[in-house]
């Protein structure tokens, strides 16, 4: 059982939740409703939500470099333009006054943006990470969190991948060497409601 947080101390950090990126899981509807939950949730115990969001500016698009191979693609393609509804937060979750919002442009949540020195502003210790892939910036962010000496938990059931079988591998296998893995069925007891 995971010990209770101290819910003025954690962010719920909703990752590429973007119309451009929710379009290619196949059971979108349910992960969104679970995120959802999740995220009114949190709010309620009075935890701090942060959206991470990818986009590129065209600044941005001209510092890819071509030997990146995930990124040099969507740089020449436009792809998640910043000015493009497709980048934004998906409808289903929109953002209210008091959350944070950031915006990368890299896997992880940490390397391109002032996340850290925002979560040292508001005090916070804890993450609860959910995203999209679980591959991508949950990984990513999960071991860049970690070495920032942040205490972490993934919502398994609000993260997803293209490939389940590497969803199932990183909840089951690596996440728990840094991190506490649950579902959103915890979260009550664990934001101490």
């Amino acid at each position: 059982m995971t010990t209770p947080v101290d819910p003025s101390r954690t962010a719920l950090m909703v990752m590429d939740f973007q119309p451009a990126i929710v379009a290619n899981l196949p059971d979108a509807a349910a992960l969104l409703a679970k995120t959802a939950g999740a995220i009114a949730q949190a709010r309620a115990a009075g935890a701090k939500i942060v959206y991470v969001r990818v986009a590129f500016t065209a600044q941005d698009y001209a510092a890819v470099s071509p030997r990146n191979k995930s990124f040099a693609a969507l740089a020449g393609g436009g792809f998640l333009d910043d000015a493009s509804p497709e980048s934004g937060i998906h409808p289903d979750l929109v953002p209210e006054d008091g959350d944070i919002v950031v915006t990368k442009n890299r896997v992880g949540a940490f390397s391109t943006t002032k996340l850290a020195h925002i979560l040292n502003a508001h005090d916070i210790d804890t993450l609860v990470l959910t995203g999209i892939s679980t591959s991508g910036v949950v990984l990513s962010t999960l071991r860049d969190a970690a070495d920032h000496d942040y205490r972490l938990l993934v919502l398994a059931d609000c993260c997803a991948d293209p490939d389940p079988e590497v969803h199932r591998v990183l909840v089951e296998k690596v996440f728990p060497r840094q991190a506490d893995v649950v579902g959103t069925a915890a979260l009550p007891a664990i934001l101490g409601r």
